[in-house]
């Protein structure tokens, strides 16, 4: 009997497949950094807080976002400029339809980055303070509630474990991905050829208004190269103080609207909008609103508390606790780009107040006051409650 050994590897043609060492993580552009969800790319949009309610730790590349709001005051236009001055601290390409340049000129300053105030009020601790030992992949994520953009180690030295870290002194320091912002500050802009002011002209019957807006953004999008990410941003959308009457006609503005959405899935990866409604002169009742919702691929509203409201004495206010800041309005997400596409159901399950103070403009759960007549409470001491009573058995 003949035996044959089995641990020979049988002849036959060479397999073509090789083991491929993983690259470097490498961010061509500045203030981009890949989603901890899916990998898909994503941008700061100026507020840490609106970052993390987006889903993906910031606004995915290719996407755009519709914020509406009630009233007469000018929240959404805050944000706006969050969302300007982010992206000219980083560099990148900020178009701005039917205001000049007086508009930018109050664009926040600089206070710093999001995240320094935790990491400050660590320090005081002293090097003395034992830190509780977790998990190294958990360590990196921050406090909780502090939101993804305040993680503790950036991503380029993690994705490549074997790269070391003294090779990459000659290297620029990784920028930060979301700033904080001043609004007493003024930002200072060095290079003004990070601007593009597209104006709104009076166009004929047979025109649309929105035909010189498309061209410009479509030259700027062609002749760039595709490391530079362009921002546009669209404030107080058909205001009758910026857009002819005629812009209104829904074969104008939802033809612009579905030309900007081709433009962003062209351009996936260079493009982002943030463009505000004012439902006071367009109510979400019309059918016109509701077209254009679904042609955004997010949808936020804001609704601010009446003035009178907002002067009440800190018992009917919103915040939980008389340390916090009175909320100035609620925020509804009808929206979310990426996940409502996808078919994504319950969106929020809490409550959203925004804050906007001197510093930072805050999107937090909404915390209900307590009982009108309920004294303890409201003074959140112990001087209302009751003596303790001997029970006897």
């Amino acid at each position: 009997m003949s035996f044959r050994k089995r641990n020979l590897a049988l002849s036959g043609p060479s397999s073509s497949y090789q083991k491929t060492e993983p690259e470097a993580f490498t961010n061509p552009i500045p203030g981009v950094r890949p989603s901890p969800l899916d990998g898909r790319l994503t941008t700061s949009v100026g507020a840490s807080s609106l970052d993390d309610l987006l889903g993906h730790s910031g606004l995915a590349l290719g996407n755009s976002l519709l914020i509406e709001e009630n009233g007469t005051t000018e929240f959404s236009t805050t944000l706006l400029r969050y969302f300007a001055a982010e992206g000219v601290v980083q560099g990148h390409k900020v178009h701005i339809v039917g205001v000049g340049e007086p508009w930018a000129r109050d664009l926040p300053g600089v206070s710093g980055t999001v995240g320094e105030d935790t990491a400050r009020l660590g320090s005081r601790t002293g090097p003395g303070k034992e830190r509780m030992k977790i998990a190294w992949r958990y360590e990196r994520l921050g406090d909780f509630g502090a939101g993804l953009a305040s993680a503790r180690a950036p991503p380029a030295l993690l994705r490549n474990p074997t790269v070391d870290a003294s090779s990459n002194t000659n290297q620029a320091a990784p920028t930060a991905f979301c700033h904080a912002f001043d609004l007493t500050k003024r930002l200072r802009v060095t290079d003004p050829s990070l601007f593009n002011f597209i104006p709104v002209r009076q166009a004929s019957q047979l025109e649309s208004p929105f035909q010189p807006i498309l061209q410009s953004l479509k030259d700027h999008l062609t002749a760039a190269p595709k490391s530079v990410l362009h921002r546009l941003l669209i404030p107080n959308l058909l205001s009758p103080a910026i857009y002819p009457p005629d812009s209104i006609t829904p074969k104008h503005i939802l033809q612009f609207l579905h030309a900007l959405r081709a433009l962003l899935r062209q351009y996936s990866t260079q493009f982002v909008v943030m463009l505000t409604l004012p439902l006071m002169l367009h109510p979400r009742s019309t059918g016109l609103v509701r077209w254009m919702e679904l042609l955004s691929d997010g949808v936020m509203e804001l609704s601010p508390f009446p003035h009178s409201d907002q002067d009440a004495p800190p018992t009917t206010s919103g915040a939980a606790t008389a340390q916090e800041e009175k909320p100035q309005g609620l925020v509804k997400v009808h929206r979310l780009p990426v996940f409502s596409e996808k078919g994504g159901g319950g969106l929020l399950g809490d409550d959203l107040a925004f804050t906007v103070s001197r510093r930072k403009f805050v999107i937090k759960p909404f915390n209900l006051p307590p009982v009108e007549g309920d004294t303890e409470a409201q003074r959140g001491d112990g001087e209302g409650k009751p003596a303790k009573v001997d029970i006897e058995f």
